[in-house]
C-alpha cells in the first residue's frame, strides 16, 4: 500500500501532462492550418496583382485585390496572436506542472533519505538476523522476514521513482524550452507580417489617392459599366424568355413546366433539373486554376462612389491570363451570344441555367450536350488593363441565384 500511494501522484501528473500536451498541440495545429490557408490566399492574390501591375494601375479591381490582401494579412496576424497566446498558456501550464513535479521529487528524496537513515540506525543497534531470531515464535519470525523483504523492495521502488520523476522534470524543462523557442519564431513572423501589412496599406492609400484624382474618368467608367450590366441583364432575360416560349410551343414531346409561365421540361430535363438542385453547395468552380472573386452577388454600395449602388446578378471572377471556363454541371448548350469583348454561353440543366460571359473564344456550339467540368472556352483578357475576368450566373427560370451558395 505504501508503494502504491507514491506511484499514483506521478502517474496522475504524467497523464495530466500528456492530456494537456495533446490538447494544446491539436489547437495549435488547427491555428497553423488556418494560417497556412490564409497565406495561400495572400499568395494567390499577390500573383493576380503582379499580373495586372504593369497595365492595371489605379483600377477599381486592383484596389479590391489590394483590400482583400490587407484583410487576409490581418487574418494571418490575428492567427499568429492566437498561437502566441496559446503558447503563453501552455508555458504557464508547463511551469505549474514542473513545479508540481519538482515538489514531488523533493518529498520523495526526503522520504528516501529518512528511510536510509532509519535503516542505518538499525544496523548500528542490531543485526537483521538478531531482529528475526529475537521473535517470540516462528510465525512472528516469518512476519519480520517478510517485513524486511518488503521494506527493501519499497526502498528500491522509491529509488526508481526518484529517477523517473527526475526524467519527467528534465523532459518538461525541454518541452518548455522548445515552446519558448517556437514563441520567439512566431513573434518574428508576426513582426514580418506587420511590416508587410503596413507596406500594403501604404500601397492601397497611394492607389486610392490616384483613383481620387481620376474621379471624373472613373465616374464615367462606372456609369458605362452599370449601363452595360443592365443591357446584358436585359439581353439574358430576352434569351431565356425565348427559350421558355419555344418549349411551350414544342409539340414533338410531352413537356411540363414546374411553375406557370416557366420552362416546359421533358421527363429527362426534369430529372436533370432535380439532379442539379440536389448538388447545391457542391458544384465545381466555373473556371480552372487560380482565381479571386472580385464582385459578389447582389446589390452593393460602390467602393469608390458611396452614392452609387451596383447590382450583380452573378459573380465576377478574376483569374490569370489564359484561364478557361468550365461547365459546373452536365447539360445542353442552348445559346451562344455576342457581348462586349467576346462571347457568352448559356448551358441549360432542366429549368436551371448557368451563364458564362466574357469568353474570347468558345469550344462548344449550340445544341452540344456537355459533361461536368467540360471546357467551354477561353476567358477574355482585356489588353488595356491585362485583367482576365469571367462573369458567371446561375438562374432558375429567370430568377438569378447567388452562385456562391451553389459552388463547392
Amino acid at each position: 500500500m505504501t508503494t502504491m500511494r507514491h506511484i499514483r501522484p506521478l502517474l496522475f501528473l504524467t497523464l495530466l501532462c500528456v492530456s494537456i500536451g495533446a490538447s494544446a498541440q491539436y489547437s495549435l495545429a488547427q491555428l497553423e492550418a488556418q494560417r497556412k490557408a490564409a497565406l495561400e490566399e495572400i499568395e494567390s492574390t499577390r500573383l493576380l496583382l503582379d499580373e495586372t501591375a504593369s497595365l492595371a494601375k489605379n483600377s477599381l479591381n486592383r484596389l479590391n485585390l489590394i483590400s482583400e490582401q490587407i484583410l487576409a494579412r490581418k487574418k494571418v496576424i490575428n492567427l499568429l496572436n492566437q498561437e502566441i497566446s496559446l503558447i503563453d498558456r501552455n508555458i504557464a501550464a508547463m511551469n505549474r506542472e514542473l513545479a508540481a513535479l519538482e515538489e514531488d521529487l523533493r518529498l520523495q528524496r526526503e522520504k528516501y533519505v529518512h528511510s536510509l537513515q532509519s535503516m542505518q540506525m538499525r544496523k548500528t543497534t542490531q543485526n537483521k538476523w538478531l531482529f528475526i531470531l529475537s521473535a517470540d515464535n516462528f510465525t512472528q519470525s516469518l512476519r519480520r522476514m517478510r517485513y524486511l523483504h518488503e521494506y527493501a523492495g519499497w526502498r528500491q521502488q522509491q529509488a526508481r521513482q526518484i529517477v523517473l520523476t527526475q526524467d519527467a522534470v528534465r523532459q518538461k524543462q525541454a518541452e518548455a524550452e522548445a515552446t519558448r523557442t517556437e514563441k520567439v519564431a512566431l513573434l518574428g513572423e508576426r513582426e514580418k507580417e506587420s511590416t508587410l501589412l503596413q507596406k500594403e496599406e501604404s500601397t492601397q492609400k497611394q492607389e486610392y489617392q490616384q483613383l481620387d484624382r481620376r474621379r471624373k474618368t472613373l465616374q464615367e467608367q462606372i456609369r458605362q459599366k452599370k449601363k452595360q450590366a443592365e443591357a446584358l441583364d436585359r439581353q439574358i432575360e430576352r434569351l431565356i424568355a425565348s427559350e421558355i416560349d419555344s418549349s411551350s410551343k414544342d409539340s414533338s414531346v410531352v413537356r411540363r413546366a414546374d411553375t406557370a409561365g416557366g420552362y416546359a421540361m421533358t421527363k429527362e430535363e426534369k430529372k436533370l433539373s432535380d439532379d442539379f438542385a440536389s448538388n447545391r453547395g457542391r458544384l465545381p468552380f466555373p473556371l480552372t486554376g487560380r482565381y479571386r472573386i472580385v464582385n459578389t452577388f447582389g446589390e452593393h454600395q460602390h467602393p469608390f462612389e458611396k452614392r452609387v449602388t451596383v447590382k450583380y446578378n452573378g459573380i465576377e471572377i478574376q483569374a490569370p491570363a489564359g484561364t478557361e471556363a468550365q461547365a459546373v454541371f452536365q447539360g445542353v448548350v442552348t445559346t451562344i451570344f455576342v457581348v462586349t469583348g467576346g462571347y457568352g454561353v448559356i448551358v441549360r440543366h432542366g429549368n436551371y441555367l448557368t451563364i458564362y460571359i466574357n469568353l474570347s473564344e468558345t469550344y462548344v456550339k449550340t445544341g452540344d450536350r456537355i459533361a461536368t467540368r467540360q471546357k467551354l472556352g477561353r476567358i477574355f483578357t482585356n489588353p488595356e488593363t491585362n485583367e482576365t475576368m469571367l462573369h458567371f450566373e446561375i438562374r432558375k427560370e429567370k430568377e438569378a441565384q447567388n452562385p456562391q451558395l451553389w459552388l463547392d
